[in-house]
């Protein structure tokens, strides 16, 4: 980011969270029990260039995700990672409902490399892939579910879009009763003031934007 849009974007914030904290918002939910990590979307489609999903700043977010992984296996706690992906992208009766008038969904189609996750952070033989159709990672998938029987109380972010998947994933792991926590460092947007909004929104609003440093912590401290 532009130190000049990020100069004014901190301008913009710190005016933004005094009205909220004056109003009772930006408390504080903090990190639970039992944690997961919930990665979103670091399929090829959005971090190789070329595609239209391609996003910014995933030599910030891979190392991130990485050191993550590392600590968190070390611990066994549940790590998940998502692709959006559709099995019909042709014809008249396509799984991608309405969402491909509005976006180029039929880039993501089942079964090919786009929809892969990165290699750099590939999933273990024992770590679910969800595939979604939606944003939420929550919506029409068996995540819930999945988290609630092995015990978890704590959601741990990453990934992209800020603006699309991860932000609606963390509105409803709010919703279904999760702890939600953001990686700062870890997630990302095709668009810099999109990405630093709806950080400080979902701070305000859903669950707690911590940095990379303190999930670590607390993520060591288990």
């Amino acid at each position: 980011m532009k130190p000049e849009l990020r100069a004014a974007l901190d301008v913009i914030f710190a005016a933004d969270s005094e009205i909220y904290a004056n109003r009772g918002f930006m408390r504080r939910i903090g990190f639970g029990k039992k944690p997961a990590l919930i990665h979103i979307d670091l399929a090829n489609a959005w971090r190789r260039e070329g595609y239209p999903f391609t996003c910014d700043d995933m030599e910030t977010i891979i190392p991130a995700v990485q050191n993550l992984n590392e600590v968190g296996r070390a611990k066994g706690i549940p790590v998940v990672f998502t692709s959006t992906a559709f099995a019909v992208t042709e014809g008249p009766n396509s799984d991608m409902g309405l969402w491909h008038h509005k976006i180029p969904a039929e880039a993501l189609k089942l079964g090919t490399e786009a929809v892969e996750i990165d290699k750099r952070v590939a999933p273990l033989p024992n770590e679910q892939v969800i595939v979604k159709k939606r944003a939420s990672a929550f919506h029409g998938t068996n995540l819930g579910s999945f988290l609630r029987a092995h015990g978890v109380d704590t959601v741990i972010l990453t990934g992209v879009t800020m603006a699309g998947c991860v932000r609606h994933t963390a509105e409803d792991a709010s919703a279904e009763g999760f702890r939600t926590i953001v990686v700062r460092e870890a997630v990302g947007d095709r668009v810099p003031g999109v990405v630093e909004w709806n950080l400080f929104d979902i701070n305000a609003k859903f669950g707690d934007v911590e940095s990379l440093d303190t999930t670590l912590d607390y993520l060591r401290g288990l």
